[in-house]
C-alpha cells in the first residue's frame, strides 16, 4: 500500500471505484454502526460543552418561564463543563471547564446545579438543575426592603413578568427561620444587606455567625471541617477567628417572587456549578397530562411559546 492511499483509508476518503462497487450487507450494516456512533458521539458532545433542553418542572420563575417550557440553554458561554459524575450514577470524577466567553451578569436567566438546602453539605441527589435569575455577583450587597429589590444600594431593575401572590410584605423583624444565612432576623420580603462573598473576601468568625457560613465553609472543603470546641471555632481543626473564600459566589431569585425557594433561603451558589444561560423556550404544554391522553397533550402546546427568546 502506497503512503497516499494509506492516508485516504486513515481519513476514509474512498476512491471512485470503491464509490462505484456496489456494497454488500455486511458493509451496509457497518456503515450503519459507524453513523450511529457518529451521530451519538455528536450529540454528547453538543449536549456537554454547547448546548442542552431542560423542562421546567417547577413554577418559580412564572411568569418568565411556565411549568412545561423547554428551555435552550447556552452552556458555552459561561465556560463549559466535562461531566462530574459517572452517568446515572452520583460517583464524582474528575473534570475540566473550558474559558468562559464571559461572566453571569446582573438580570441573566441562570441554570446551575442545585448546591443543596442551607444545612447540607450537598444536594441529594447530585446533579439536580435549577433555573433563576441571577440578582446579586460575587462583592454585591444584596437587600430586599418590602419585596423590593436593591443590589448595592440601587433599585434593581424589575423583570418585565415579575409574578407576586401577595401585594403585602411580611414586615420588617418578622423573622423567617428557614432564611439564609441561619440565624439573621430576616424574612423573605425585608432582607439583608448580604454582601456576596468571592474569591479572597475575609469575614470575621465568632460562635455568633458560625452557623450562618458553616455550610459554605464545609462545601469549600468538601467534607464537615467546621466545628465547636468549648468557646473556639475550629476548621479542619485548627482555631480560627476569620475565613477567607476560595470560591465566588452568586445570588439567585425566582421572578415568580413569593413562590420560589432560592438564595433567600437556601444560600449562595458557586461559580463552578454554574451550567449556562437560558435563551429561548424550544416550545411548552401542559406537563400535568400523561403521555398516554396523546391528542390532549399535542392539544396543550402553547403555540405563543414556541421559540420564545427569554428576558
Amino acid at each position: 500500500m502506497s503512503l497516499k492511499s494509506g492516508f485516504r483509508k486513515f481519513l476514509g476518503i474512498k476512491t471512485e471505484e470503491e464509490l462505484k462497487r456496489p456494497k454488500t450487507a455486511k458493509e451496509k450494516t457497518k456503515e450503519f454502526f459507524e453513523q450511529l456512533l457518529f451521530a451519538a458521539i455528536a450529540a454528547f458532545l453538543i449536549i456537554t460543552f454547547i448546548i442542552q433542553n431542560t423542562r421546567i418542572p417547577t413554577g418559580s420563575m412564572e411568569g418568565t418561564i411556565l411549568v412545561g417550557d423547554f428551555v435552550l440553554v447556552n452552556k458555552f458561554i459561561y465556560g463549559s463543563s466535562s461531566p462530574k459524575y459517572i452517568p446515572f450514577t452520583e460517583v464524582e470524577i474528575p473534570y475540566f471547564r473550558l474559558p468562559a466567553l464571559r461572566e453571569p451578569k446582573r438580570g441573566d436567566i441562570v441554570v446551575f446545579e442545585y448546591p443543596g438546602d442551607r444545612d447540607q453539605l450537598q444536594a441529594s441527589p447530585l446533579g439536580i438543575n435549577y433555573v433563576k435569575r441571577c440578582i446579586g455577583l460575587p462583592g454585591d450587597t444584596i437587600m430586599i426592603v418590602d419585596k423590593v429589590v436593591f443590589v448595592n444600594y440601587k433599585q434593581f431593575p424589575i423583570p418585565p413578568f415579575i409574578k407576586y401572590l401577595s401585594p403585602y410584605p411580611k414586615p420588617k423583624g418578622m423573622i423567617e427561620e428557614r432564611i439564609f444565612p441561619k440565624g439573621m432576623p430576616w424574612n423573605e420580603d425585608n432582607y439583608g444587606p448580604l454582601v456576596i462573598p468571592y474569591e479572597g473576601y475575609t469575614i470575621p468568625i465568632t460562635l455568633d455567625n458560625i452557623d450562618g457560613w458553616r455550610t459554605i465553609i464545609d462545601r469549600e472543603y468538601g467534607r464537615r471541617a467546621v466545628s465547636i470546641r468549648g468557646n473556639q471555632v475550629t476548621i479542619d481543626g485548627k482555631p480560627v477567628t476569620s475565613y477567607t473564600f476560595q470560591k465566588d459566589y452568586f445570588f439567585m431569585m425566582g421572578d415568580n417572587r413569593d413562590d420560589s425557594m432560592d438564595s433567600r433561603y437556601w444560600g449562595l451558589v458557586a461559580r463552578d456549578m454554574i451550567v449556562g444561560e437560558a435563551f429561548i423556550t424550544l416550545f411548552s404544554w401542559d406537563r400535568d397530562i400523561p403521555f398516554s391522553d396523546f391528542f390532549r397533550l399535542i392539544a396543550s402546546i402553547r403555540p405563543d411559546r414556541i421559540l420564545k427568546l427569554l428576558n
